[in-house]
């Protein structure tokens, strides 16, 4: 008998302690209300229930994710103050100049800058938001699942970009009401070198994603949102708009911070009700690594930042798509 309370005692141990450890497996990743299969412009609402809006007096400002139910993923660039005051999430929203019936908000206590982050060349372009208090999880209102340490993103991987970024370039940059969703393919990171030589380098902490020939993209406000992509049923998220020369260029693929290699760091950080971490698989061979090109050979890069990215450091990508 007491052998068998001993088994007993160590399963439950240990299926609680599963539990534990991937309390966001079992939520994350799914949106009940999409069901896209090919490309658009004005997202429909619940599409995308892990996207957030940051706001502070002047409005929106930068994007993000939810990751649980008391945290957001989005960019490091998006907050030069660790200050939190003033700062507003609200999550389930679907326009921003008319009312929201599914929407909550709320402030944040905590701004976490990835301790490696490089404002200069945006490597590790990653900021955790701590809310001030939990959400509920509705149709409106879901985290998304993480890409695991190990996931592999093959060139021309589908995935998906959203965002109230602007959607034209001209003068005066034109923002959207409604979010915007944009489909765009992986960019291997030796052609993405190459297409980048001589003005940014491109490291193992990005991953970029565009149309060669341009005309899709996201642009300036899209900064800190989620890249996503869909593995059976689950979305998962492989990257946060990060930076790009210009909107929409050709040959110019926007570059987001890839999520996989930020595992260790935030569940060092989130240690109650964990993000759910999912290892995505790219399947064949990656054709990027038969792209060969002066810069990979010589291992250097020159750094030559435009005037653009100079008096607009909150740039990303427009969600734009002629």
């Amino acid at each position: 008998m007491d052998s068998w309370w001993t088994l007993c005692a160590v399963v439950v141990a240990v299926t609680c302690m599963t539990k534990g450890g991937h309390a966001q497996l079992n939520v994350c990743g799914n949106a009940p209300l999409n069901t896209k299969i090919v490309g658009g412009q004005n997202a429909s609402p619940g599409s995308w229930p892990w996207q957030v809006s940051l706001q502070n007096a002047n409005g929106h400002f930068c994007g993000g994710s939810l990751i649980n139910n008391g945290w957001v993923l989005t960019a490091a660039h998006c907050f030069p103050s660790s200050d939190p005051t003033g700062l507003l999430v609200y999550l389930g929203r679907q326009s921003q100049h008319s009312i929201n019936v599914n929407e909550v908000s709320s402030s944040v206590t905590k701004i976490i800058v990835h301790p490696s982050y490089n404002s200069a060349t945006n490597d590790n372009d990653v900021c955790l938001l701590q809310l001030s208090s939990t959400v509920t999880f509705t149709d409106y209102i879901q985290p998304v699942c993480l890409a695991a340490a190990g996931s592999t993103f093959y060139t021309d991987t589908i995935t998906w970009v959203t965002g109230w970024g602007d959607i034209s370039v001209g003068v005066p940059l034109t923002s959207p009401g409604t979010l915007q969703e944009v489909s765009v393919p992986v960019v291997g990171n030796r052609e993405c070198t190459c297409l980048y030589a001589g003005t940014h380098t491109i490291t193992n902490n990005m991953l970029c994603a565009g149309l060669l020939a341009g005309g899709k993209d996201s642009c300036q406000g899209d900064s800190g949102g989620p890249m996503v992509s869909k593995q059976g049923q689950v979305w998962i998220q492989d990257g946060v708009v990060s930076f790009g020369e210009g909107c929409a260029q050709p040959n110019s693929p926007g570059v987001y911070a890839r999520v996989s290699q930020y595992e260790d760091w935030i569940n060092s950080l989130i240690t109650t009700n964990p993000p759910g971490f999912v290892t995505f698989s790219s399947s064949g061979t990656d054709p990027d690594l038969n792209i060969i090109c002066a810069a990979l050979s010589s291992g250097t890069m020159v750094f030559s930042f435009s005037l653009f990215f100079s008096i607009c450091p909150l740039l990303s990508l427009s969600l734009l798509s002629y």
